[in-house]
């Protein structure tokens, strides 16, 4: 794939500015930083455009919110078709009749087994659900979560957040919450020992933290050992759940079903928000059951007939159209064709994922004289610049992705489920060539250097 031509700066454009001035100021400084920043404004299926009509091959998916890649036609057709029937959308004081069919939908998914489901409308809702189950249902206090762990930025969910950066500025958050490495089983029992935890919160494969996957074995024996304290297994699976992992939920590589069992971002289809937090009916009997417990958890939008109905087409179009199965192989395609590419690269890690779910670790290995001599400066330029710099240089190839957030040194691949191999053939080779420029620290910090000069001298118009 040819370089794009430079667009013009996107800030000029009074949309920027208009959301510069009433939504996130920093947010659009730092997008110019190293000149990343374009204004998005089209997209269908694995594909995006800018405001000024250079496409980019999607390759971060709204953070897996896009498993059915942009706009799909079928859900659009549904949708539009709901709006003109007059359903009631929001009803509270009766059952609705869309959220039961997507929650039947759901269940069936699971095998049965969680048959009963709280709706809400984001990942980090749907989070705090299965943790006010959780206290509710077992009558205790303490949680358990993995350093590393990403679950939302509420308030509720930055107490179980594996990142310091963005517990800080908010504590002291919820008591009771403590962290445990992931993948580390002694640890994990050791703190259940004690008989207090409610819940032991985890992703089945760490996207924030670097696309970080746990010892084989590993959720099957943590639920063991919930097991046999009494705690309860609750899975976050609102990143790798529908498809994204080559298995319907992820957990089921291990032949596992949680205690409870979190979805969100890609449920609506990209389109409608809707989330939802599975579990087994007794223990919901447990936390809600009583007449006078009923109303304990909800939300004014939770189970809205819209987003169910989004929902529930969004599951028959995965079905469909085979976009698990899809998942795995063009998942296979892109770690192979990744690990052959970049096989020897003195700055390259690892490459590792699952299904579409995929990183590549940037950093100092054995090869290469600095790699050697002064490791610890290229690890920091790793961390601290690398990964945005190639997620940048793909952008100016057509390509869009990101660095995991909590980890930017390592690059996250996460297409949409509808890729094709010509699409992961496109991503791999762009890749591999942006990398083939950077096979040292120097060239690396002289092109970054370069267009900060200019970033500065376009600012201040000298």
């Amino acid at each position: 794939m040819s370089r794009q031509p430079a667009p013009v700066a996107a800030s000029a454009h009074p949309a920027v500015r208009k959301y510069a001035r009433h939504v996130n100021p920093a947010f659009v400084r730092l997008l110019g930083v190293l000149g990343y920043g374009r204004l998005f404004v089209r997209a269908r299926d694995v594909w995006v455009w800018d405001h000024q009509g250079r496409r980019y091959l999607d390759c971060l998916a709204g953070f897996g919110a896009v498993n059915l890649g942009h706009n799909h036609p079928r859900l659009i057709e549904r949708l539009r078709s709901f709006l003109t029937e007059e359903a009631l959308n929001l009803c509270h004081v009766g059952p609705a009749p869309h959220a039961a069919d997507l929650a039947e939908a759901l269940a069936r998914l699971t095998g049965g087994e969680l048959s009963v489901c709280l709706f809400s409308s984001s990942g980090a809702e749907a989070v705090e659900a299965g943790l006010k189950l959780a206290r509710a249902a077992t009558r205790r206090t303490d949680l358990l979560y993995c350093e590393g762990g990403f679950h939302g930025t509420n308030l509720g969910t930055l107490s179980v957040m594996g990142s310091p950066r963005l517990r800080r500025p908010f504590e002291p958050l919820l008591g009771g919450c403590t962290a445990v490495h992931f993948g580390d089983l002694a640890a994990l029992e050791k703190a259940l020992a004690g008989g207090r935890v409610a819940a032991f919160l985890v992703e089945p494969i760490q996207a924030e933290a670097g696309v970080v996957l746990p010892p084989p074995g590993y959720l099957a024996e943590a639920q063991r050992l919930c097991r046999k304290h009494g705690a309860l297994l609750v899975l976050d699976e609102v990143q790798t759940g529908l498809g994204r992992t080559g298995t319907f939920f992820a957990c089921q590589a291990e032949g596992l079903v949680p205690d409870v069992l979190a979805l969100a971002k890609s449920l609506g289809g990209s389109i409608a928000p809707v989330a939802a937090t599975l579990t087994r009916p007794d223990l919901h009997a447990r936390a809600y059951g009583a007449l006078d417990r009923f109303d304990l958890h909800s939300s004014t939008f939770a189970g809205n007939a819209f987003s169910c109905v989004a929902g529930l087409e969004t599951l028959k179009i995965i079905e469909d159209e085979g976009l698990v199965a899809n998942a795995a192989a063009r998942g296979a395609e892109l770690l192979a064709g990744l690990r052959g590419r970049l096989s020897g690269h003195p700055l390259v890690r690892a490459v590792r994922g699952r299904g579409l779910l995929v990183g590549v670790e940037l950093g100092p290995t054995d090869a290469g004289l600095l790699n050697r001599l002064a490791p610890g400066l290229v690890e920091l330029v790793s961390r601290q610049v690398f990964g945005q710099w190639v997620a940048v240089r793909l952008l100016e190839r057509g390509v869009l992705c990101q660095p995991a957030s909590q980890q930017w040194n390592v690059l996250r691949l996460e297409p949409p489920l509808t890729a094709k191999p010509e699409h992961v053939a496109e991503a791999v080779d762009a890749v591999g060539a942006v990398l083939g420029d950077y096979r040292g620290l120097l060239p690396l910090l002289k092109d970054v250097s370069k267009r900060l000069v200019r970033q500065l001298l376009a600012r201040w118009k000298f």
